[in-house]
């Protein structure tokens, strides 16, 4: 049986808990990108918050919060089968407890443990890479990241800036964390939305731009390095970049 979501966390657990107390699931998959077959059975699954909480529990009291956090980050990423990784990988941590992640190797482990790797990596260039703007009520910093991130931003960010209204907007997935110097929350937001600027905004950005162009030494200069730590895919929204 496949079993289909919503593209939701809770989804997930959902189907988790169906592969369990169910019918076997040979695969989870988003509904809107499966592929239906004649020789395989599906069923959509409606995101059962209580179903997914047991799971959720199952998973930090029976094997660990370190797991819980693993599966967490895979499903933030954009891993094209990143759904089954979990299945797989849950399947096997059910079976060893609080010791899966030692089993680094193993072909249920190891995806789980680069992927959420690679998720935490990125969102921890972004501490340092995102650029905020003075926009009329807010600051505003747009990002467009490999992997859904923004979420493991928001709680960093509404501690830098806790006085600040802020938004931060990914660009490539059209959401947006809102920030109101109370508490943070997830919005749809338009890629090409209009962001109303201050006057002074453009002079602080041409100020920035002149700093970064003249502080570097020309004939020190590491191209290869550089790219390394900022690679040219995220520097379309960095200003020192555009100039």
């Amino acid at each position: 049986m496949d079993y289909l979501y919503d593209g939701s966390f809770e989804g997930v657990l959902t189907a988790i808990y169906y592969n369990y107390y169910e019918e076997k699931a040979e695969g989870i998959y988003h509904k809107d990108r499966y592929q239906f077959s004649l020789a395989t059975n599906s069923k959509f699954l409606k995101s059962d918050p209580q179903l997914a909480a047991k799971v959720y529990t199952a998973v930090e009291q029976k094997i660990s919060n370190e797991a819980l956090r693993q599966i967490y980050y895979v499903y933030l990423s954009n891993h094209p089968n990143k759904e089954n990784l979990i299945l797989r990988y849950l399947e096997l941590a059910f079976k060893l407890g609080a010791k899966i992640n030692s089993y680094y190797t193993h072909p249920a482990v190891l995806p789980v443990l680069k992927t959420a790797k690679q998720v935490s990596f990125e969102a921890h260039r972004f501490f340092g890479l995102l650029r905020f703007a003075e926009a009329r009520n807010c600051l505003y910093a747009a990002l467009e990241p490999d992997n859904n991130i923004i979420i493991l931003l928001a709680d960093h960010f509404a501690d830098r800036l806790a006085k600040e209204n802020f938004i931060i907007h990914d660009k490539r997935r059209n959401i947006a964390v809102v920030y109101n110097r109370k508490e943070w929350f997830l919005a749809d937001l338009p890629k090409d939305v209009k962001i109303d600027f201050t006057d002074d905004e453009a002079f602080y950005q041409q100020l920035w731009q002149s700093y970064f162009q003249h502080i570097g030494i020309d004939s020190r200069k590491n191209t290869k390095l550089q790219t390394q730590f900022v690679p040219h895919r995220y520097r379309k929204n960095l200003v020192e970049f555009n100039y």
